[in-house]
């Protein structure tokens, strides 16, 4: 490995920018970078594609974290010591509540950890919350963008339904808007390193129906969600001030 390069996404300290997009899919990644001004690809390391660019004066970078809690747990981290502060998660969810529908936009204010990394890394009596200027920014823009909701989403590893009940009707009865794979992870490494988090998302199909095999996320309507789902994102970022305070604790200590 190069002197100075991290080991996973494969860039160097002080590569980044102070603010980070966080797509789970490469070519959302791609797509990302597309709409910045002077889009260069920093890195390709399996599923982390990594980018930076401007939007207007602000410079934005972009990092794909592939599917699932640790992948994306990784990725923040390099992300991170790479010189991420601002960190805002641009996915793709299933609804737990029959009035969120296919396109429509989440703003997660917080993720029930219902994923095996973030025991690891915090107490499971610490909740993983989103930056609540973050969430406001975020919240505002998704609004302008069209029909959005805003609460807590529920951060799952297992997408297909085997012998075990997934517990999605009940989490649904607890309140959960939507569930997904990343945002307890971004949202307890934020927490741990002491920068700031959030996470847009666009509703690709309701989750009680894709855990039984019934989901197809390649229709214009979800296509159009994620699309206004990168709009709120890239806008709230210019908008957000980067944390003043922050750790890069070393692995172990």
């Amino acid at each position: 490995m190069s002197p100075g390069l991290l080991p996973s996404l494969r860039v160097r300290p002080g590569e980044l920018p102070g603010r980070v997009l966080f797509p789970g899919d490469p070519g959302r990644a791609a797509a990302i970078a597309d709409r910045l001004e002077g889009g260069e690809c920093l890195a390709q390391n399996r599923e982390f594609h990594v980018y930076r660019g401007r939007l207007g004066t602000v410079p934005i970078g972009v990092v794909s974290t592939g599917v699932g809690a640790p992948g994306a747990a990784l990725a923040v981290e390099e992300a991170i010591r790479a010189g991420a502060r601002v960190l805002i998660r641009v996915g793709t969810a299933g609804s737990l509540q029959d009035h969120i529908q296919d396109g429509h936009l989440v703003v997660a204010w917080g993720a029930a950890r219902c994923e095996g990394t973030t025991p690891r890394l915090l107490p499971i009596e610490w909740p993983a919350l989103s930056d609540p200027e973050v969430a406001e920014s975020l919240w505002k823009e998704a609004e302008a963008q069209g029909t959005a909701h805003r609460g807590v989403v529920v951060t799952l590893d297992v997408f297909y339904r085997g012998l075990l009940d997934l517990g999605l009707e009940q989490l649904s009865a607890c309140g959960a808007l939507a569930v997904e794979m990343e945002c307890a992870s971004l949202f307890c490494v934020a927490s741990l390193r002491r920068v700031a988090a959030g996470a847009v998302l666009a509703i690709d199909g309701d989750a009680r129906a894709a855990a039984a095999g019934r989901y197809d996320p390649h229709r214009n309507i979800v296509q159009g969600g994620i699309d206004r789902a990168i709009a709120a994102a890239l806008e709230a970022a210019t908008r957000l001030k980067l944390p003043e305070h922050h750790s890069q604790t070393e692995r172990g200590t």
